[in-house]
């Protein structure tokens, strides 16, 4: 699991600082240190990953952590995501992540990555009289770092664990 490093906080505690301002409300070094991890990370981060990322690091406890996560949900910086492993992801909103959009879970790695385009370029029909309020479309299969034709993908030694639980057990 990767730890927070003190490098990593300057190039995105500023962003997040400045996105934390413009909502009117007390820039926290909880507040900027969470969005700062969604900032970062290429995919969703579970509550644990967030926590595991600044414990070390800044000592922001797990109820600090889920607290600011529940205020950027408020506050239109963060989404949340639901899994089908019951276990909700975040990802940071900015430009990109528009409200609205479609997810990619890895069965492999168990990564979840946005898919902005897809909601924008999947139009639904709805009977007439209904209103759509929320979408939720989660797309599942193999992420590029997963697929065995890549050639940094590894399986365990009985073909058949996915590549996030073989290195577990090389570990």
């Amino acid at each position: 699991m990767q730890k927070i490093s003190f490098e990593y906080c300057a190039m995105y505690s500023t962003d997040a600082e400045q996105l934390i301002r413009q909502t009117g409300a007390r820039v926290t070094t909880a507040r900027v240190q969470v969005l700062a991890s969604l900032l970062e990370a290429r995919c969703a981060l579970t509550h644990q990953e967030i926590a595991s990322r600044l414990e070390l690091g800044y000592g922001i406890d797990r109820v600090t952590v889920y607290r600011v996560l529940e205020w950027l949900r408020r506050e239109h910086l963060a989404h949340k995501i639901s899994g089908d492993d019951r276990v909700w992801r975040f990802n940071a909103v900015d430009e990109e992540h528009t409200e609205q959009h479609a997810h990619f879970k890895c069965n492999c790695c168990h990564r979840v990555f946005c898919l902005n385009e897809a909601i924008r370029n999947f139009p639904i029909k709805l009977p007439a009289g209904y209103r759509a309020q929320h979408m939720e479309l989660t797309v599942k299969g193999l992420c590029a770092e997963c697929l065995p034709l890549n050639k940094h993908h590894k399986l365990g030694a009985d073909k058949k664990l996915p590549c996030s639980v073989a290195k577990l057990l090389r570990t």
